[in-house]
């Protein structure tokens, strides 16, 4: 019992240490190469298998009559519009390549990514309002499918990027990903009502299933960061500029979210991120070795909502 409890309040350590443990047996004991090479493609299947449950199970809970814009969501929207700026000038005047262009776009990719579709999971155990979170994440996707079809061209003259195709491409992943879980979550909720019941009395069904996607999603990082093509000193420092980032963006959610008692919402809507489809657009893109920057910025956001929840279970128990 010891041990579920542990797996139950450290659920997001566990999977991200467990990911990178398999992984590091798999890579270090070459007998095991030809199963690693066979169960890749099985990973690859699976993990938008899991984030569609998870997406699916967490729309059951939403209250679709409440799902509209609100004040919160236009200032974190404006200000990560603004950092996208600051960083897309910052490249552009002071003519950064090489290794600093590299560090530039992994930071960038982390900034312009939309808003992760786990956050109102997160929200949810942490207290905060699950039906604007939700409406802030199909926002955030547009914002990210307009933003980049207008800066990558910028940064890499060579990069075969045209507006209109990048933002149906990305507009068709938002569906597969956000839309379509939402309208059978609609559906069966309203036409399917026991089923719903059942899914909903499953206490943290939605938590265990993005725990599980974290564990494969953690694997493929630690993939990324040891097949890198650079130098260890390097690796550091996109390690260490990412996780700065990451506090960054936290910060000044909360900070913007403070203002409309959205401290919750807001934190989570700008910090965050979509960190798998970051690594997509890095490796597609920009550099491939500038999605190593959101492959390490998904390991310091998952800590911090590991502090978060831990934090916020322990003001819980204090409470009764």
């Amino acid at each position: 019992m010891n041990i579920v409890n542990f797996i139950k309040n450290w659920t997001l350590p566990v999977s991200i240490g467990t990911g990178i443990g398999v992984y590091l047996i798999f890579a270090l004991i070459p007998a095991l190469d030809g199963f690693a090479t066979k169960a890749e493609p099985v990973f690859e299947t699976l993990l938008p298998v899991f984030m569609f449950c998870v997406l699916f199970v967490t729309f059951c809970k939403v209250d679709f009559r409440k799902m509209r814009p609100v004040a919160w969501h236009w200032w974190v929207a404006v200000f990560q519009v603004l950092c996208v700026l600051a960083v897309m000038a910052s490249i552009l005047a002071l003519g950064l390549h090489g290794s600093a262009l590299v560090l530039a776009e992994a930071l960038l990719t982390c900034i312009i990514s939309p808003c992760a579709s786990a956050a109102p999971v997160v929200t949810q155990k942490l207290g905060g309002n699950l039906e604007e979170m939700t409406t802030y994440t199909f926002l955030s996707n547009f914002i990210t499918a307009l933003l980049i079809p207008i800066c990558f061209p910028m940064i890499d003259k060579a990069a075969d990027i045209h507006f209109f195709e990048a933002f149906a491409l990305i507009l068709y992943k938002v569906f597969t990903v956000l839309v379509v879980p939402m309208i059978l979550a609609y559906i069966v909720k309203h036409y399917a009502k026991n089923i719903c019941q059942r899914i909903i009395s499953i206490k943290d069904l939605s938590y265990y299933l993005w725990g599980c996607s974290l564990l494969i999603v953690s694997g493929t990082t630690m993939k990324n960061i040891l097949h890198a093509d650079t130098s260890i000193t390097f690796l550091l420092i996109i390690a260490v500029s990412s996780l700065a980032l990451c506090l960054f963006q936290f910060g000044c959610g909360r900070a913007i979210g403070s203002q409309f008692n959205q401290t919750i919402n807001a934190g989570q809507a700008l910090g965050q991120k979509n960190t798998a489809f970051a690594i997509w657009i890095a490796s597609t893109y920009l550099s491939p070795l500038s999605s190593v920057g959101p492959g390490c910025y998904i390991l310091w956001q998952n800590i911090i909502n590991s502090w978060e929840i831990w934090e916020a279970q322990k003001t819980v128990k204090l409470g009764k």
